[in-house]
């Protein structure tokens, strides 16, 4: 019986443009805006990844985390 989730490839941790292989998950609540903007961009989970990384980066520079 074929698997109906696909190859075992498609089974493996999501790969990302950069270093580290994506290994998490994480689950959060968003408003129905947010959501939808969300679901607009061409790649929704880069954009969410980058945004996040991207206010890690600020908080780490202004030494707040």
């Amino acid at each position: 019986m074929p698997n109906p989730k696909g190859t075992p490839e498609n089974l493996e941790p999501g790969k990302r443009k950069g270093d580290k292989p994506l290994t998490e998950q994480v689950n959060l609540r968003v408003t129905k805006e947010m959501k939808e903007a969300i679901q607009q961009q061409n790649d929704p989970p880069e954009f969410c990844r980058e945004a996040i990384q991207e206010k890690l980066d600020k908080q780490k520079q202004q030494g707040t985390g």
